[in-house]
């Protein structure tokens, strides 16, 4: 494989550099936020405007319009400069906010959480192709350690606001909390991200494979939600899915072949280090997304927990993740070395999963607290490594692109994460009630404060279904996880690149 060469980015200074990421920070802020406020709400969202059945939608629908649009925003970076499409994006994402605030049923609720994922989607890789302009690998990780640092923090933060919000004021204020942190990062943002270079604006961009694209995603998407659930996997919806999905996905590549600036160039995927990285992405973007998501259902209709209580008792997990985080970035900035930390933070992940799949209605707290440190070490050891083993493999004329597909495929992970699991947590948890219960038909308006209601043996009920639903998430998600650390094995320990010779890292590889 033979490419030119692109130019070695501009020298920053460590106070340039710092500036700079103050912007970054709070939009990652604002990005990590929204679903973690969101996830405690849920319960009480579905209670209020029904749809038990189009709950892992709320999460979806924001997930996989963020996979969609990732690739183009890395591309619209790329060609007409970081800094108008970061803000642009910010933009996208407040005015879903707002109309998810507005929401008046669950299918408005979904459609406006989409706007908010499309806006996402430039906020998550607009900070790491930034990141990866201003600052060459070998230095990279100390500040990538900082910027992944700040995810737990927002991972903590998330579900205490969502619940305080949830239990004290409306669900919608969830949502609306968005908007005087979006206003700050317009502002930070636009002051800082100034002295970055602007794109040519000359190229055209690849509408019909951003399309493509689009469509065989929501068909994939939609096959693992409605598949054996609302309708049989031989079914001629199922069997439609499936046929446009591989059309589309054949004329994707066949597109990203033939056009001069391709959404998302194969070029990339040339390089076994960026290969492995994206596979190792999806994997635990499938099974950590996916089970977390789901785990305050555990704890506030098992473990009895209120909206504010489940979001602190994620504690363990984001303060395990962001101190592993923190010291992998220290050590992979000093020693170059960074192959054991996809291994050991996978097998973490798999022990945790396995561990979570055992639990039942009487695990109490502190057990379940011990089970998120393990899964929150496996991630804090995964969530820059991976992003830095990418950039590391990839030029830097396509640092947006390359970047954008890597975060294609995290978030593809977490989109079909979601779905899948959550068509499983749904359909396990009407069948345990199907089994002997008057509640089926009120599990679509269940809250926690509606289950205290019931007689005791009702509830036991109910919470018996609740375990049965997330066991069964966590024991599949564990054997994907498992995949990962096969992945992990194979990742080549490639010289980080410094600012002298840019392309040797990635020739060394070729």
């Amino acid at each position: 494989m033979t490419t030119e060469v692109a130019e070695a980015p501009a020298r920053f200074t460590h106070r340039q550099i710092m500036v700079t990421m103050s912007g970054l920070v709070i939009a990652m802020l604002l990005a990590m936020l929204d679903n973690m406020i969101v996830a405690p709400a849920l319960p009480t969202i579905v209670g209020d405007l029904g749809g038990l059945s189009h709950l892992a939608w709320v999460t979806t629908g924001y997930v996989l319009a963020s996979t969609a649009s990732t690739p183009i925003w890395g591309k619209l970076g790329d060609l007409f400069g970081r800094r108008i499409t970061f803000v642009s994006s910010v933009v996208v994402f407040l005015g879903g906010s707002v109309l998810a605030g507005m929401s008046r049923n669950m299918g408005e609720l979904i459609a406006f959480r989409a706007v908010q994922g499309l806006g996402a989607g430039g906020l998550m890789v607009g900070v790491l192709s930034i990141i990866g302009d201003m600052i060459p690998p070998r230095e990279r990780s100390k500040y990538m350690g900082l910027m992944m640092a700040v995810m737990p923090v927002a991972m903590i933060g998330g579900p205490l606001a969502g619940g305080f919000i949830t239990d004290h004021f409306s669900w919608r204020w969830a949502f609306y909390v968005n908007l005087p942190l979006g206003a700050v990062a317009l502002v930070v943002c636009w002051i800082t991200l100034a002295k970055l270079p602007r794109g040519t604006g000359k190229a055209r961009i690849d509408w019909l494979g951003a399309g493509l694209l689009t469509v065989w995603i929501t068909a994939l998407v939609l096959i693992t939600s409605w598949g054996g659930t609302e309708h049989e996997w031989s079914s001629p919806t199922i069997l439609g899915l499936i046929a446009l999905t591989l059309v589309t996905f054949v004329a994707f590549v066949a597109v990203q072949r033939r056009v001069a600036e391709p959404i998302m160039p194969l070029r990339v995927f040339g390089n076994l280090n960026f290969t492995l990285a994206g596979a190792l992405a999806f994997i635990s973007g499938f099974a950590m997304f996916g089970a977390v998501t789901f785990l305050p259902q555990f704890q506030q209709f098992v473990q009895g927990s209120s909206a504010t209580n489940s979001g602190l008792l994620l504690m363990p997990m984001m303060i395990a993740a962001m101190t592993v985080s923190l010291a992998s970035g220290a050590v992979i900035g000093r020693t170059g070395h960074y192959k054991a930390f996809p291994v050991v933070g996978t097998a973490l992940i798999v022990l945790a999963l396995g561990l979570f799949a055992t639990i039942d209605v009487d695990t109490g707290k502190t057990t379940t607290a011990l089970y998120m440190v393990l899964l929150g070490a496996g991630m804090g050891c995964l969530m820059q490594t991976s992003t830095l083993i990418a950039q590391n493999s990839i030029e830097l004329r396509d640092m947006g692109a390359g970047t954008g597909a890597s975060t294609f495929l995290r978030n593809m992970g977490s989109s079909l994460g979601v779905s899948l699991l959550g068509a499983l947590y749904t359909s396990s948890l009407t069948d345990s009630l199907a089994a002997g219960s008057s509640l089926p038909g009120e599990a679509n308006q269940m809250t926690p404060a509606v289950l205290k209601s019931l007689p005791e043996a009702a509830q036991r009920m109910f919470q018996v279904a609740v375990t049965d639903g997330v066991t069964t998430l966590f024991t599949v998600a564990g054997c994907v996880a498992a995949v990962g650390v096969v992945v992990a094995l194979f990742i080549k320990q490639v010289p980080l690149r410094g600012h002298a010779k840019p392309e040797d890292a990635v020739a060394a590889e070729l």
